[in-house]
């Protein structure tokens, strides 16, 4: 079955570069008009001109989500500039590893509180189109690691969030989900750096992939773009590992 997001908006944080860029692109392919935002200004402006090769409203704005003014500005600007949202994706991260005040801060503040402040800013524009939320967390979250404690622990708190936010807004005919991505592979991303600067990591990720390579953008934006679509119209409050098997 074909989705068709013809004449629907989606808005999509930390969207120019990975996962974000993937899920950005994959819903404009299919109809709709999207709105990105991320810090760099060039990357941003990379994406938003691919998002525009399909055709259809490209919106980009430099944000920093780290503060909910910055947060709570672009999403207006967003909305405003596609004319309403039906599918919120928050997905900037701050990849917090140091267990310092640093580390806990920047995950705190991009992880958790960006999509408190990106939801209920957005929620008018969902409640009028019976939209959805989707929330980008980590297998990370699903098990202890000395190696990056801010990132697991705020990502978790990000799944517990989502069956919050599922069962607040149910009422309004909104749905809220979530991802948690495995190891997820692309250049100039994480993993893509720890092949050159950390290859005994890299391999040792390597080995616990089932299936022997890690993941591609596009197979999260996959799973992504299901859940937006009516295809996924009686599932709320979910939070679907994509890792290929990973976790086991």
């Amino acid at each position: 079955m074909l989705i068709d997001f013809t004449n629907k908006k989606a808005i999509v944080c930390g969207g120019s570069r990975g996962i974000g860029r993937a899920i950005a692109l994959g819903f404009a392919a299919a109809g709709g008009d999207v709105s990105i935002c991320a810090r760099d200004a060039g990357t941003l402006e990379q994406t938003r001109a691919e998002i525009a090769q399909y055709g259809h409203k490209a919106h980009a704005a430099s944000a920093d989500v780290a503060t909910e003014s910055g947060v709570r500005g672009y999403i207006r600007a967003a909305a405003e500039a596609l004319g309403g949202v039906d599918f919120l994706v928050n997905n900037a991260s701050a990849f917090g590893s140091s267990d310092d005040e640093k580390g806990w801060t920047s995950s705190l503040a991009i992880d958790m509180m960006a999509i408190v402040h990106a939801t209920q800013e957005a929620l008018p524009a969902l409640r009028a189109s019976k939209g959805s939320v989707l929330n980008i967390s980590s297998i990370a979250a699903m098990h202890t690691a000395a190696r990056q404690p801010p990132y697991g622990a705020i990502k978790a708190a990000v799944i517990h969030y989502t069956g919050s936010q599922a069962a607040m807004y149910a009422k309004d005919g909104i749905r809220v989900n979530c991802i948690a991505p495995g190891s997820i592979e692309f250049p100039g991303g994480v993993w893509d750096r720890r092949k050159t600067d950390n290859p005994r990591l890299y391999n040792a990720v390597l080995s616990s992939i089932p299936f022997g390579r890690l993941g591609h953008p596009e197979e999260i934006a996959n799973v992504a773009l299901f859940l937006a679509s009516p295809l996924a119209a009686w599932v709320t409050g979910q939070t679907i590992a994509v890792d290929g098997g990973q976790l086991l």
